[in-house]
């Protein structure tokens, strides 16, 4: 009988930390070509999942990096046909002993501390006491993924297993994330289950001020409205004019993490977008942010927390054996008998006035004092649906990805 094999993945992104003094913009941390190689994956990842997951209606908002981990930790013990589709899934193109090594290390770079903002990447592996597991893989993983192997009895208490993961969770999330693994999600059969938690906490480089904040219309639809609350700051921000639609960086303290806010020039412009945003098209446009002396931005405060089961998608994007009986998983327990039985996600975020993550814009402020003609100022107001990103500076990486529909939801 296969035994299945549970990959949980959960991430918190949020503000609201205690006032520092600015750092100053660290240097760029080298990235190897093969760690550019996994980074450039993780990103076509990250728009194909999209892609799959943006037809359902509302918000929508998750970190590819988070389960492209879980997943890579248990690509390590996959074999064959399975191994294959998960390497095509996750666009997982390097051989198996320079990916792991080279997502080691960019997970390693994000867990370097930093007095400016808060971002931590963990992994766990809670597997069967006394199940024979292949010291291979355990030493794989110990050796490139933050984390650590914890033994529990799914066999005789797989509650008091699924608490202790979920605990496991809170602790990683500063309790944002909470009861992730729902009841019955573990069972006796269960013998490994994988996890990732990812942490953010940031402020803005220039936040907002929150007595700018007022309510005003965010247009659902032509026809539909709804009230929210906008934070307002006129400042120099990288900024691209893309003809269909406007995209802005906003940048956070610590020079190293940056949302990037992508705006329909319509109000019902959004699915067009979503329809052309491919990796290629979505690296390029981000290579056009330029500096922009003045922009008037009005962006409306939000907070979204969204869950899911991703064993029927990324069975439709291409690797269904993972998920069923015929899965070879045989280099985790030297067998092949173990299965997929669920891929859990949960992801949260508060934007408001305070901030969100951080990322490098320090000279675009400064640039703009050396502008001797002032050009019109340009105005960016997400008053409609909007695409927005949570990227990594440093490697290029995207850690979260979303769009808001509904600010009030």
């Amino acid at each position: 009988m296969k035994m299945p094999l549970l990959i949980v993945a959960a991430l918190f992104s949020g503000a609201q930390i205690p006032a520092q003094s600015p750092a100053s913009a660290p240097a760029p941390s080298a990235v190897t070509a093969d760690q550019a190689e996994a980074v450039k994956g993780s990103n076509a990842f990250a728009v194909s999942l999209y892609a799959q997951l943006h037809s359902q209606p509302g918000n929508l908002f998750f970190s590819p990096e988070s389960i492209s981990t879980a997943f890579a930790m248990a690509y390590a013990g996959a074999r064959g046909q399975t191994a294959s589709q998960m390497a095509g899934v996750f666009h997982f193109t390097l051989p198996p002993g320079r990916l792991h090594p080279a997502m080691g290390a960019l997970i390693a770079q994000m867990n370097q501390k930093n007095p400016s903002y808060r971002l931590s990447v963990a992994d766990a592996l809670w597997a069967q006491q006394n199940r024979n597991f292949q010291p291979a893989y355990l030493n794989l993983v110990a050796a490139n993924y933050p984390g650590a192997f914890h033994q529990v009895n799914f066999l005789l208490a797989p509650e008091a297993a699924r608490s202790t993961i979920n605990r496991w969770i809170e602790e990683q999330t500063n309790n944002k994330i909470q009861n992730l693994v729902p009841p019955g999600a573990i069972a006796p059969t269960t013998r490994l289950v994988l996890t990732n938690a990812i942490y953010f906490k940031g402020d803005w480089l220039q936040p907002f001020d929150k007595g700018a904040t007022a309510d005003a219309d965010f247009h659902l639809s032509s026809t539909q409205t709804v009230k929210a609350p906008f934070m307002h700051r006129t400042a120099g921000f990288n900024f691209f004019d893309g003809a269909a639609f406007q995209m802005l960086e906003l940048p956070y303290k610590g020079n190293a993490l940056s949302m990037i806010v992508l705006l329909p020039n319509d109000v019902s412009g959004l699915p067009a977008i979503e329809r052309s945003l491919t990796p290629d098209s979505l690296t390029g446009w981000i290579a056009e942010l330029r500096p922009a002396p003045k922009v008037i931005v009005a962006l409306p405060r939000f907070t979204m927390t969204q869950q899911f089961e991703l064993s029927n998608a990324l069975a439709a994007m291409g690797m269904p054996q993972a998920f069923s009986a015929s899965a070879d998983f045989s280099g985790i327990a030297g067998a092949r008998d173990f299965t997929i039985s669920a891929a859990i996600h949960k992801a949260y975020i508060d934007v408001n006035e305070a901030g969100t993550e951080a990322a490098a814009a320090t000279s675009v402020i400064m640039r703009a004092t050396a502008v001797r003609v002032e050009p019109p100022p340009i105005v960016f107001r997400a008053d409609h649906p909007f695409l927005f990103l949570i990227r990594d500076i440093r490697s290029g990486a995207i850690l979260f990805l979303g769009r808001v529909i509904d600010p009030a939801k």
